[in-house]
């Protein structure tokens, strides 16, 4: 059975909803990074930052790597970067929008 796209895309935002994944994501656009350090970036237990980095992993959107007792994370495609600067800019957009709208109330409030 066929899953139609905008299920798919639905499923891969939901993936992406989480504040620990997209730090993750973050701190990964810098280039490849060990568990211990997304852990001293994050300040998260290591036991949700482990769980989180599962579900990133399942999804495909970063690979792990293991050399001795050390597992180092990386995006696993530019195209990663570019939805982080979009949303970033997405969210930019939205919150000027909502400044906007609050200087306005402000303006308009009476002086106490």
């Amino acid at each position: 059975m066929t899953v139609p796209l905008y299920e798919a895309k639905a499923e891969f935002f939901r993936m992406l909803g989480h504040p620990v994944r997209i730090r993750t994501l973050e701190l990964l656009l810098d280039g490849p990074k060990p568990v211990r350090d997304l852990l001293a970036a994050i300040e998260v237990e290591p036991s949700n930052l482990s769980q989180q980095l599962a579900v990133l992993r399942r999804s495909g959107i970063v690979t792990a790597t293991r050399t001795g007792s050390t597992v180092v994370y990386e995006l696993a495609g530019g195209d990663v970067a570019e939805l982080l600067a979009a949303a970033r800019r997405i969210l930019s957009v939205l919150l000027a929008g909502r400044q906007d709208l609050l200087d306005e109330l402000r303006g308009t409030e009476p002086a106490r």
